[in-house]
């Protein structure tokens, strides 16, 4: 509960101390009829966002970018990244790792080491709103070659993952953070086309105080399975989790945790140049569920032939492999349960080359963007943004901001339609650069990030969608109501 919130219930429990009744009412209109006072909407005080540990790797190169936008946070405020501890550490802490010092300004750090721990971070003032922080990385070689992009995330007590595996050549991760100074316990549960797998050993897991446990998915179960479903579930306390594939032919990437159980889903911004896209769905509910796709392209909406539907059994992982369905144009996945199916969870594992250039990166079932959302560490040349109205076309604002300033371009992205643009760049067009994206009118909208970095001929790339950044809270309108006295 936010510290604006706080404050009006503790005024009212004084109030109440003194007259023996108050309540939290505005006064009544004409007939005693109490009129409705929409809530305020005020800049949060405080954000906490935690990056797991990068890479374990002697060829891994990571770079750390800060942002905060400008214009809505009060006082002077600060922020900081210090290190979690590890199983290679008894404490956690030190000097910070980045000290972001005012809005409207990116700030960069970078490490080539294979040790590199995790970050507990936290903002406050006018820091806070929107803080976003990306880690990159870029593995030159060896299994998970590839780019690795994550946006680091607030902590929480249930994550889903569809898409994870443990077959022959894959090493996968769940990463768990604590930020707290008490320990946290994690359930990890594995399901896959079959129902739950056993795996005792993922039960119970203690991420002690604000530290970090990588867990080895391949440790938990015997013998391999491929297209897994994770949840990630805190018994007590809270923490951060994220996962993180390496697969000796086709790279790696992170998969962040998709969004809540529902049954309307979409999962933006399918590169146009996709060779193979598989979809990941599980039922997490009682209930069976069908699902209708259809792909929102760049003219229009569309239902892929022969991926009409799906249905999905409950307590069990359903892969679709949906191959070259963007047709050369870029897209996003619209999922639609029936009336009477139960809720669902999804990913997209996105291939790009061929052969031994293969690289992969993920995209999960994403939250709109109501207000704005944030996505730090964009690259000239390297960046495409993916903007999708799935129901009523809307209105976008999208601003970049660099070292150098900053830039500003509206764009109309039709109902049922995918807008892949690159967005404006600061002028000089060099280093990293941050992009907000507003809504300004219209229907639902959802977004998502690719950055594209080729090495070696293999088309390194990694996609981070970008949710709303949550920046201001709904604070209700509230007074005294001291009516009851006179009765």
């Amino acid at each position: 509960m936010k510290r604006t919130t706080l404050s009006l219930f503790a005024a009212a429990a004084a109030l109440a101390a003194v007259t023996g009744a108050a309540t939290l009412n505005a006064p009544a209109g004409k007939g005693g009829h109490t009129p409705h006072t929409a809530p305020r909407r005020l800049p949060v005080q405080q954000s906490a966002l935690l990056c797991p540990a990068p890479a374990a790797s002697d060829v891994a190169d990571t770079v750390y970018t800060s942002f905060t936008p400008a214009g809505q946070g009060t006082g002077k405020g600060t922020a900081a990244l210090v290190p979690a501890a590890s199983a290679k550490q008894t404490a956690p802490g030190g000097k910070p790792v980045l000290a972001p010092q005012q809005p409207g300004r990116v700030y960069t750090t970078e490490t080539d080491s294979s040790d590199a721990p995790a970050l507990l971070g936290t903002a406050d003032g006018r820091l806070a709103p929107g803080w976003t922080v990306q880690q990159t990385t870029v593995i030159s070689a060896g299994i998970g070659r590839g780019l690795h992009g994550l946006s680091c995330s607030s902590p929480g007590t249930s994550f889903w993952f569809p898409g994870a595996g443990i077959a022959k050549g894959r090493q996968d991760y769940v990463h768990l953070t604590n930020p707290d100074t008490a320990p946290a316990v994690v359930d990890l549960a594995l399901y896959g086309k079959d129902g739950q797998v056993k795996a005792p050993s993922g039960e119970g897991i203690t991420v002690p105080p604000r530290s970090t446990v990588p867990v080895l998915l391949s440790a938990l179960a015997d013998g391999p399975a491929d297209g897994l479903t994770v949840h990630a579930m805190a018994r007590s306390g809270r923490v951060a989790a994220a996962l993180q594939t390496a697969d000796e032919k086709t790279g790696g990437d992170w998969l962040p945790p998709v969004a809540d159980p529902g049954r309307q889903l979409v999962l933006p911004g399918i590169p146009a140049d996709a060779t193979s896209v598989r979809l990941v769905l599980f039922a997490p509910g009682s209930q069976d569920s069908d699902v209708k796709l259809r792909l929102a392209g760049t003219n229009g909406s569309f239902t892929p032939a022969g991926h009409e539907s799906l249905h999905i059994k409950s307590g069990m992982t359903t892969i679709a492999e949906l191959g070259g369905i963007t047709r050369g144009e870029a897209g996003s996945l619209l999922l639609t349960a029936d009336e009477d199916s139960g809720p669902v969870v999804a990913a997209l594992r996105v291939t790009r080359g061929k052969e031994d250039k293969q690289e992969t990166a993920y995209i999960p079932a994403t939250a709109p963007v109501e207000i704005r959302g944030t996505v730090a560490d964009n690259r000239p040349k390297g960046t495409t943004l993916a903007l999708t109205a799935p129901a009523e076309a809307v209105q976008v604002k999208v601003t970049a901001t660099g070292e150098s300033g900053s830039a500003a371009r509206s764009y109309t992205v039709k109902a049922g339609t995918t807008l892949a643009v690159e967005p404006p760049q600061p002028a000089g067009g060099k280093g990293a650069y941050a992009l907000t994206v507003e809504k300004v009118s219209g229907g639902p909208l959802y977004a998502s990030r690719m950055l594209a970095l080729p090495k070696d001929g293999i088309p390194m790339f990694t996609i981070q969608p970008v949710p709303d950044d949550r920046s201001t809270v709904a604070v209700p309108a509230a007074s005294p109501d001291l009516s009851v006295l006179g009765h």
